[in-house]
């Protein structure tokens, strides 16, 4: 029996393999742009799952096993191609307090319960609700990207040996020329290579790799959580999962989009949502503090080394350990100017300029740029970005709200033999806009029959109803009539349905 559609969208291919066919590995272009790009975002990883997991009060390993344990998970599970998960900051913030007051089992008990709630939700259809996410939204969150992830590069250009500043700027021109020689190998690599080899042979002291915390020397071994499996232990946990479920998938799915818009490919939105949660839970079972998508390290695989498969997605997490574990000593020189280099290159790569373009902000509605304004602004102030677009999308829909509700207006027509009075309404008729209507008939003055015309209209919920009944009981009170006319299908069922049943409400 064929599967419905409901239940295609979640099945998984039956292997890897059948998972990629579709990904042109035939070709050792291909090949070599996925073993490049992963190599690349290896090396970006490292440090950003270090700094994570001072965040969240852990010892690095931890990060670092949680970028390798979510990358090649969602290689195979994600919804996205391209796109990295790992350890985040906005997870790292969530599940920091848990940590702090109850100890590290507890943490890795709530990133498993956060990674079932994401496959409940993933299952659920939660992705449905990115087509809510108005394009000002959009525009805000990736120009919040980029500040952000400039504003974390910026204590590494503080307080900082001289040599660092000239390092970073070699590294951005690097970046900038290298390719105009050949873009066989990716610019961020060559910068990486070169910057590291002038300082390991000039013998140039700044701050590296290395001096963010130890690296792993072999790899995690799977486990349970060190918790008491009771009622008590599930209510301390659960609010933090929640939050980090939830965190977790508006960050990855926001992400999955940008990715969709700059690649021009579709993604399956609901199973980076169930994959996202199987990742989870598969890192919290190695002993990780779980994440979710890493924008940044991303854009560094998609827009800058060009990545366009799961392939590269695996090879990030996979290089990620060999890089800790084989080549420790080596990875821990990387001066840290080199990689401040590559992750300004993305906040230029990555930010909107042409939103704040003189040009198109004379084109663009004031209200657009509000939304946009306040979700970057939240995001700056919270540190979130699922603040910013919850907070970007609720001003959005209240713009909205007030312009359609303007749009509802109502014109009188009397009878000339001043029996009867036909009231004409038009435009969307809902809470915002039905209220005005009440005191716009002349109850007093208006004949015995009164007709309101809807032909033009259509009432969208409980609340035009409740006026609508309102309306009919003023004229009544006064012994006249009001005929409802011209309500189109949908209109007349939620008034047949509701009519003279909301008096009580």
């Amino acid at each position: 029996m064929p599967s419905s559609p409901a239940r295609a969208s979640l099945a998984f291919p039956s292997s890897w393999a059948a998972r990629l066919r579709s990904d042109r590995l035939t070709d050792p272009k291909v090949w070599r742009t996925e073993v490049l790009a992963g190599l690349v975002v290896a090396l970006a990883l490292i440090p950003e799952a270090i700094s994570f997991s001072i965040i969240a009060g852990v010892d690095p390993a931890i990060g670092l096993f949680s970028a390798f344990t979510m990358a090649v998970t969602i290689s195979i599970v994600g919804g996205r191609r391209a796109m990295i998960s790992a350890a985040t900051g906005a997870v790292a913030l969530v599940i920091a307090p848990l940590n702090r007051e109850h100890g590290l089992g507890y943490l890795i008990a709530a990133v498993i319960l956060a990674g079932v709630v994401q496959v409940v939700l993933g299952a659920l259809g939660v992705a449905k609700l990115m087509r809510f996410i108005p394009r000002s939204v959009m525009v805000g969150f990736v120009n919040a990207l980029a500040l952000m992830i400039f504003m974390t590069q910026l204590p590494e250009l503080w307080n900082v040996p001289w040599p660092v500043y000239p390092l970073a700027a070699a590294g951005l021109l690097l970046m900038v020329f290298f390719p105009r020689i050949t873009t066989v190998v990716p610019a961020p690599l060559v910068s990486i290579v070169i910057l590291t080899a002038v300082t390991v042979a000039a013998g140039i002291a700044v701050p590296t790799v290395g001096d963010k915390g130890a690296l792993p020397s072999s790899l995690p071994v799977p486990g349970l959580p060190d918790v008491p499996f009771t009622p008590d232990t599930l209510m301390t946990i659960a609010p933090y999962a929640v939050a980090m479920a939830l965190v977790g998938l508006m960050e990855s799915l926001m992400t999955a989009k940008l990715v969709d818009d700059i690649t021009e490919t579709r993604s399956n939105k609901t199973r980076e949502s169930v994959g996202q949660g199987i990742a989870n839970i598969v890192t919290g079972f190695f002993g990780g503090m779980g994440g979710c998508a890493m924008i940044g390290q991303t854009m560094i695989n998609v827009k800058v080394s060009g990545a366009r498969t799961r392939l590269s997605t695996f090879f990030a997490g996979a290089f990620l350990m060999v890089l800790c574990i084989v080549f420790g000593p080596i990875v821990s020189d990387i001066p840290m100017a080199a990689l401040v280099a590559v992750m300004i290159m993305v906040c230029f790569a990555t930010f909107d300029w042409h939103s704040v373009a003189p040009a198109t902000l004379r084109r663009m509605p004031a209200g657009e740029i509000a939304v946009m304004v306040i979700t970057v602004a939240c995001v700056l102030a919270t540190h979130n970005l699922a603040v910013g677009v919850v907070a970007g999308s609720v001003t959005a829909m209240v713009i909205f709200t007030r312009r359609v509700a303007h749009h509802a207006e109502i014109t009188a027509v009397i009878d000339p033999d001043g029996r009867s009075v036909v009231y004409r309404v038009t435009g969307a008729l809902f809470f915002a806009s039905a209220n005005e209507l009440v005191d716009r008939f002349a109850y007093a003055t208006d004949p015995d029959r009164v007709v309101i015309d809807l032909s033009a209209a259509h009432v969208w919920d409980a609340s035009s109803v409740a006026v609508l009944d309102a309306v009919r009981a003023k004229y009544a009170q006064r012994g006249k009539t009001v005929e409802i006319t011209g309500l189109n299908g949908p209109s007349a069922a939620l008034h047949g349905r509701l009519s003279g049943e909301l008096a009580g409400a």
